[in-house]
């Protein structure tokens, strides 16, 4: 681990988790009754949620490969990690460029018990997992610091975070924060939920969400590219998740709710 290991910490298996519930529409098991109760209201309303969840791995997949390839970068940031499920970031930035150094950060226990799963990187890379909140943004840079080189570029991956994260409670100023610690030639990978494909189904799944205690925002793409404010975005700009350099043919059919972009600093 990096840094001051926190106190352990006790999973609440009372109320749903979003990092679990997304690790049920993946068809994971590490996750709980209260978890999958959620996960089966959410598809009950938009059965295309499962669909999605795969949709932003995907993205996160061809997002890495790509600056990995494309601009050189050899560090990675990836916050609000979740449970692993691979191929993880890790294994996707190591396998085009073996030296890569990857820190994770998440602050659900239950990835802290997984994290290890995390940590097989490569023997020439690196490969870390940091405990703490994203809300914290300033913590999270000093403990990645251990392991990350902040003048130079770093992809910051903030994938399915900011619907978790309202306006009112900081999503601008967590990512201001980040970026601007970010050297020249970094890059902001995000994806955020949207309402502007299916407002109806996604109003829905936010009241049955905010029913287990969850937050959740939906965003339209103009107040998603507030978040690249300052950054060049690459080709395609942002789009919805699965049109964002699709490699395959669509899993199934429907619009998939999620802005995905990538901008270069």
């Amino acid at each position: 681990m990096t840094g001051t290991e926190p106190a352990a910490q006790e999973i609440d298996t009372t109320r749903p988790h979003p990092a679990r519930v997304y690790d049920w529409f993946l068809g994971g098991k590490d996750n709980y009754p209260v978890d999958e109760q959620l996960g089966r209201q959410i598809t009950a309303i938009d059965g295309g949620a499962p669909r999605a969840a795969r949709a932003n791995r995907a993205f996160m997949r061809r997002a890495t490969r790509a600056l990995a390839e494309e601009t050189g970068i050899r560090q990675f940031l990836d916050i609000g990690t979740g449970i692993p499920t691979e191929p993880n970031l890790h294994q996707i930035a190591q396998s085009v460029a073996p030296d890569a150094r990857v820190v994770y950060v998440d602050n659900d226990p239950i990835v802290l018990a997984h994290a290890n799963a995390l940590l097989r990187g490569t023997p020439e890379g690196v490969t870390e997992y940091v405990q703490a909140d994203a809300r914290d943004p300033r913590g999270i840079l000093e403990q990645a610091a251990h392991v990350l080189d902040f003048d130079r570029p770093v992809a910051l991956s903030l994938i399915a975070l900011l619907h978790f994260v309202a306006d009112e409670d900081g999503a601008h100023e967590l990512v201001g924060t980040l970026v601007d610690a970010l050297a020249p030639g970094s890059c902001l990978v995000l994806s955020t939920m949207t309402a502007d494909f299916e407002p109806e189904n996604v109003h829905r799944g936010i009241a049955a969400y905010a029913a287990g205690g969850v937050t959740l925002v939906a965003r339209s793409q103009a107040e998603v590219g507030v978040f690249f404010e300052g950054l060049r975005l690459l080709e395609p700009g942002i789009v919805s998740v699965a049109d964002w350099r699709p490699e395959d043919a669509p899993d199934g059919d429907g619009p998939i709710s999620l802005y995905g972009g990538v901008g270069l600093k």
